[in-house]
């Protein structure tokens, strides 16, 4: 793996940064069938309906019939999950990128069906948990490979710099985006199962529809430094979970609020 400075360094600059292997291969075969239990879980209990983006942006990319499936918190439902997160190849990474201090905002899970996977437009994602300090970033650990036939991300490098854009949520059609940043445009990142592409909340990121024959399976993971905490009056689920290091903004009204 290349040094913390190195990471940091690509990371700061590029606004994302590729890991490989993060996961080994028995580590993920865990991980996917915990993934599978989740959702048939969820099929059980009628909650796996479908939660693809509406929108004048997702209308413009002129797909239609697609799906998805997502779930938040994978952690609640499953210890390996738990474990997954605390694992020191993940947060070695992470580390790198935003210090020692690691603050759990959320998980979620996110499967795109075989041959109708629903696409996702160039967004950001600050819009959705902004943070006073913006330190937060995602990690998408890939369950299952994931290449651009079935969907996999895509970032436009260095996009980050912007910071915060008006209507960059993906689900509202803007101009400004669909002429400077397409998603044909962007850098396609394939990824093989146990992989994890990190990014900068405020990189532009997108997928295409899976129009493989197989169903793609990941896992995203937010995350933010200790010295930060999400803006007032987000009403976002928030794990509040320190994975490493220590929060310096928790409080007892702090944990107890929502």
């Amino acid at each position: 793996m290349p040094s913390p400075a190195d990471i940091k360094a690509f990371f700061d600059e590029n606004g994302y940064y590729f890991a490989r292997g993060v996961f080994n291969r028995t580590e993920i075969a865990e991980m996917e069938r915990e993934v599978d239990r989740i959702v048939a879980q969820n099929v059980q209990l009628k909650e796996a309906h479908d939660k693809s983006w509406k929108g004048g942006a997702v209308e413009a990319l002129n797909v239609g019939g697609t799906s998805f499936i997502h779930t938040h918190q994978v952690h609640f439902y499953s210890a390996r999950w738990l474990q997954a997160l605390q694992q020191a190849s993940f947060l070695d990474v992470v580390e790198a990128i935003i210090g020692p201090n690691i603050v759990l905002h959320h998980t979620k899970l996110l499967q795109k069906p075989a041959e109708k996977g629903a696409p996702f437009p160039m967004h950001q994602d600050f819009s959705y948990f902004p943070t006073v300090h913006d330190s937060m970033i995602g990690g998408t650990i890939a369950v299952t490979r994931a290449t651009d036939e079935m969907g996999c991300l895509r970032v436009y490098p260095g996009s980050h710099k912007l910071g915060r854009l008006p209507h960059s949520s993906g689900q509202e059609y803007s101009e400004f985006m669909e002429k400077n940043y397409p998603l044909d445009g962007a850098t396609i990142i394939e990824a093989e199962a146990g992989d994890v592409l990190f990014f900068h909340y405020l990189t532009l990121h997108g997928s295409k529809p899976n129009r493989s024959n197989t169903v793609r399976k990941n896992v995203l993971v937010q995350l933010h430094a200790g010295n930060d905490r999400v803006e007032p009056g987000n009403g976002h689920v928030n794990s509040k979970l320190v994975l490493r290091g220590w929060s310096n903004v928790a409080s007892s009204s702090y944990c107890e609020s929502h």
